[in-house]
């Protein structure tokens, strides 16, 4: 059975990578001196969607959450059925990750641990391009979310719904014949963000921004202005709301399986 520091190692190392790779496509899209500067907002949806699949397999030993939203709809899903795990494996088995208030805080503080240095590995990587004088709107982007129009309530709306159609699919195709693994899960990703990512830039993801947003505070950035401290809960909270209605929505309507993480084959 794996132990807490191979579930911390595990959550951390793949909320790294994804934001390691996540946060970069962002900068190459956004920062002066980029070879990739100008690529458009679908390469950062694929961006994103690659960076998850790569996430989702450093992470197998736990399931590939890499998202408390996720690590939380485990634990309602938990609620309506004592057979789920966190990882997906067989309750009782070597390998399974039980529901417990030890093991759900360990996920959640090695996603936001490993959001923060994925952030500071990307910044790293991209030092002499942040060096550059450009809009410190631009320097934030590339760790944090913002929105096009700044309206918190329709705001959380966008980044609940976003997140719900992501918890709604991997649990509803987990119960198809062909059931999903990290490539779906990634695709489903870029089609969110280029349907329903306009508006927030969606973070889906409350490790994914928060942990890099303080990573933008406290690392040394040149001209990198303010964090947007009052519009970091809302890419909090809202994803938190749609695990949440997702996972209560498909147990009701009785849709495909229940096991979030049972069927990504890992």
């Amino acid at each position: 059975m794996w132990n807490l520091w191979d579930v911390f190692a595990s959550e951390f190392f793949g909320t790294a990578v994804l934001l390691l790779l996540g946060a970069g496509v962002v900068a190459t899209n956004l920062l002066p001196k980029s070879k990739g500067r100008g690529g458009g907002w679908l390469m950062i949806n694929f961006g994103w969607g690659l960076a998850v699949f790569a996430g989702v397999y450093a992470a197998w030993k736990t399931g590939g959450h890499l998202n408390p939203a996720v690590t939380i709809a485990k634990v309602v899903a938990y609620w309506f059925d004592p057979a789920v795990t966190l990882n997906g494996a067989a309750v009782g088995s070597e390998t399974a990750v039980a529901v417990n208030f030890e093991n759900v805080i360990v996920y959640i503080v090695a996603q936001f641990l490993g959001a923060f240095v994925g952030a500071v590995l990307a910044y790293l990587a991209f030092k002499k391009q942040f060096d550059q004088d450009c809009d410190p709107a631009l320097k934030l982007g590339v760790f944090a979310t913002a929105p096009e129009v700044r309206s918190y309530g329709w705001n959380l709306v966008t980044e609940a719904m976003g997140t719900a159609v992501l918890i709604v699919f991997v649990m509803v195709a987990g119960g198809t014949p062909s059931s999903v693994g990290p490539l779906a899960v990634a695709l489903i990703i870029v089609g969110i963000g280029a349907s329903l990512g306009g508006p927030t830039g969606y973070a889906i993801n409350p490790a994914r921004d928060l942990g890099p947003r303080v990573a933008h505070a406290v690392l040394p950035i040149k001209g990198k202005g303010g964090s947007d401290w009052s519009y970091s809960w809302v890419p909090v909270v809202g994803p938190i709301i749609g695990a949440v209605v997702a996972v209560v929505v498909v147990y009701l309507l009785g849709l495909g399986s229940i096991d979030i993480t049972a069927a990504l084959p890992l």
